[in-house]
């Protein structure tokens, strides 16, 4: 089937990125107009080569430079700083941006692009736990859509196509318990960047393993969930299901559950996400249904692993809460994986930056990030 469709992708050499650009690969009729990273211009140097961008943005600056003399013979502008970024995700040829970088740093060109009236394909959840109310009322007053690339968004999504969201009973989203299930605090206490890095189904960045492990990462999916498909915190349950296949399910009124399965490959919600809403094929992902073992779903261990309680605690409260939340674990993550935190004192982190900064209802932009900067400083101050 003849395919195109123009996109800008935030974060172009991350997991999410290479992976955005591996589909992009295989169908040609995916322009890439715009591509940016915080630092690996040896990378970029090698997509620019191969995907010949329009705009190369480098949010390091004295990289910036460098890449722009490596690719001067090329035809693509390279830009550098945070302006960089927010011209990327508003350029005018690309029709959907791809928001894949980490952090809260994926907001503010998040707004950008749906100002510029671009879909968006959302693959920083961190968007939508830090400013949903923001960046759900900008959608639908620029009319332009969001499309989940987590997994177990798309899986929601996809489950939820051609049924009405009043008959919605409860979301089912599962986890995949990371490399520590069943593990006790006690079993916890000389965990390693290492050890935490092992993720049993996923290959990921570094700070979304480590979420994945601790289940922030859960938890964050849980925030981003209640604003993707506007539904109360309490109507979204977390399974452990270890083999990574169910994605998630909706549960309906009826006590009818529709599930979307798929091997673990990013690929797929990625395609979905970029296609939509046709279904092109895809090579090398099939599921062999006769190799399973079996499909397991267990409750998770919200006592040894109490940051999903936490992130349950700042969605239901709100306010600038979530992004307190999401800041701290930032820090913490940065410092476990600097060997100046244990592995526990990841979730300590986060849960004495929630009792220590102060939250805000309805923030503006601006009180975002400065609860953001507030819940970072809390963590770094006192762990330094």
């Amino acid at each position: 089937m003849e395919f195109t469709h123009n996109i800008a992708i935030l974060g172009s050499t991350g997991s999410i990125g290479t992976q955005t650009l591996a589909v992009a690969r295989e169908y040609k009729g995916i322009g890439v107009k715009a591509i940016t990273a915080h630092s690996n211009i040896k990378l970029m140097e090698e997509q620019i080569r191969e995907f010949k961008p329009e705009l190369a943005a480098v949010t390091d600056e004295e990289k910036a430079k460098e890449l722009k003399i490596r690719v001067a013979d090329t035809g693509t502008k390279v830009t550098g700083g945070s302006e960089g970024l927010l011209e990327a995700a508003s350029h005018h040829s690309a029709e959907t941006v791809v928001t894949a970088v980490v952090g809260i740093s994926g907001l503010e060109p998040t707004i950008e692009a749906i100002k510029a009236k671009k879909n968006i394909a959302l693959a920083n959840k961190e968007t939508l736990v830090t400013g949903g109310h923001i960046v759900t009322a900008l959608a639908k007053r620029y009319k332009t859509t969001i499309l989940p690339v987590d997994s177990e968004h798309s899986a929601i999504f996809q489950s939820l196509m051609g049924n009405h969201r009043k008959e919605l009973k409860r979301i089912l989203l599962t986890a995949s318990g990371g490399p520590f299930f069943g593990k006790k605090k006690s079993e916890l206490t000389n965990i390693t960047p290492e050890d935490a890095l092992k993720h049993p189904n996923w290959h990921m960045g570094a700070k979304v393993t480590i979420d994945s492990s601790t289940l922030v990462n859960k938890g964050l999916e849980i925030i981003e969930a209640k604003w993707l498909f506007d539904v109360d915190i309490d109507k979204i349950k977390v399974l452990v299901h270890r083999q990574s296949i169910i994605h998630s399910m909706v549960e309906f009124v009826d006590n009818g559950i529709i599930a979307q399965l798929g091997a673990p490959d990013m690929r797929l919600p990625i395609q979905f996400a970029l296609t939509y809403p046709n279904r092109l094929p895809m090579k090398g992902n099939e599921l062999d249904f006769s190799a399973l073992s079996g499909l397991t779903f267990d409750e998770p261990d919200t006592e040894t692993f109490y940051a999903l309680e936490l992130a349950k605690k700042a969605g239901r409260d709100g306010g600038t809460l979530p992004t307190v939340f999401n800041g701290a674990d930032e820090a913490a993550v940065d410092l476990f994986l600097k060997g100046r935190l244990p592995y526990l004192g990841i979730t300590e982190a986060i849960q004495r930056a929630m009792e220590t900064v102060g939250s805000t209802e309805e923030p503006t932009l601006e009180e975002i990030l400065e609860a953001d900067k507030a819940a970072k400083e809390t963590v770094y101050n006192y762990y330094n």
